[in-house]
């Protein structure tokens, strides 16, 4: 059998996130800074399924957005990692923005998140904890 150097180790295993009511708060309101905006949402699901648009088609697509609204957004969210901006160097100028590999993997947060939604209860007495 052959030994490794001395060195050389296997990585720890890592740990599950084992996470207190304070961290879990904390970690969740880190995850909303990311995403909160009025249109952040929506150019995230524009993008979803690996789809690459342009500026001009994103701002197409959703309709009352402002050139400067949709470009403040894209900046922001391609700063945080979730969007890739794709630079064609051609005359005209040709840009693109898809989703990153971390910004696609949002895909079933928020599908998850709608079907919650989508399942609210009706509002009854039943619900109300001061009934």
């Amino acid at each position: 059998m052959t030994r490794t150097h001395e060195k050389v180790r296997y990585l720890p295993k890592s740990k599950p996130h084992a996470h207190t009511q304070e961290t879990a708060a904390e970690g969740v309101e880190q995850a909303l800074k990311l995403l909160e905006g009025r249109w952040k949402l929506v150019i995230l699901f524009h993008l979803f399924g690996g789809r690459i648009m342009r500026f001009s088609d994103l701002e197409r697509a959703i309709p009352g957005i402002s050139q400067k609204m949709l470009i403040q957004q894209l900046r922001q969210m391609e700063g945080d990692g979730i969007v890739r901006r794709i630079v064609h160097h051609q005359v005209p100028p040709k840009v693109e923005y898809a989703l990153t590999g971390w910004g696609q993997a949002l895909c079933p947060a928020l599908d998850a998140l709608l079907t919650w939604a989508a399942n609210r209860p009706e509002a009854d007495a039943s619900d109300d904890p001061q009934a």
